[in-house]
């Protein structure tokens, strides 16, 4: 929930003039009020628009509430579904969570999943135990199946605006671990699937976290509110 109108199109535009014809697969997740403006503007440039949620259900008296089908109306590829401030600020749950995935594939749209356990989780020893249940709330009401068309994000909760940062071998030890959770499942989308880093990547640790062979990608936060900052990001690992 940041900024305005004018510095919305302001990124935009600063992301798409330094990316130049290089936006394979980086999608801007703006507020719903302006995805509509962001939409004309990043179209025919190959910078795709995603969604921070989507309503768990598909339409009916849900005031406030913004379906699946107006974000496709829009021109939304992705819905991000199941962040953790959506999770700890407005009582998401697994099952609910799973409902929003399914409500974005229905509009063929495809859901980012977004996992990963607290600070108190981790030092209980939890970690695997929670993301084995938010996982699995979508796989259960979903299928295995629903993976082929959706991308995990990691988001190690404790590691979210805490000053503590996630090492390399500490994020790659659990996108290892979703992947081959995945895998027994499914080794074809376990293969295939991002599964991208959600926790406080910025230009000084991109590269490092980037590198880390079950590291598909970021799911950038506060360093994507500002053009260069995200571009440094996206440079630091271009070449790997």
């Amino acid at each position: 929930m940041n900024g305005t109108l004018a510095s919305a199109e302001a990124l935009t535009r600063g992301i798409i003039s330094g990316l130049g014809s290089n936006t394979a697969e980086i999608a801007v997740c703006v507020p719903y009020i302006y995805l509509a403006r962001v939409a004309e503007l990043v179209k025919d440039t190959g910078l795709a628009l995603g969604s921070q949620n989507v309503a768990d259900k598909s339409s009916g008296a849900y005031t406030g509430e913004i379906s699946a089908t107006m974000l496709k109306e829009v021109g939304c590829k992705y819905a991000i579904v199941g962040h953790s401030e959506r999770r700890s600020y407005y009582g998401d749950t697994n099952e609910s969570v799973a409902a929003r995935f399914c409500q974005a594939q229905e509009q063929n749209i495809i859901p980012i999943l977004c996992v990963g356990e607290t600070l108190e989780q981790r030092e209980q020893d939890q970690t695997f135990a929670v993301i084995n249940a938010q996982l699995d709330a979508v796989i259960d009401l979903a299928g295995i199946a629903a993976f082929n068309a959706a991308v995990i994000a990691y988001e190690p909760v404790w590691a979210i605006g805490t000053g503590k940062t996630a090492s390399d071998e500490q994020a790659q030890e659990v996108h290892r671990y979703i992947r081959e959770y995945i895998a027994a499942k499914d080794q074809t989308i376990a293969d295939k699937i991002q599964i991208l880093y959600g926790g406080s990547a910025k230009p000084d640790n991109a590269k490092g976290l980037f590198a880390m062979p079950d590291i598909d990608g970021g799911l950038i936060g506060g360093a994507s509110l500002d053009a260069e900052s995200f571009l440094k990001v996206y440079h630091s690992v271009a070449s790997l």
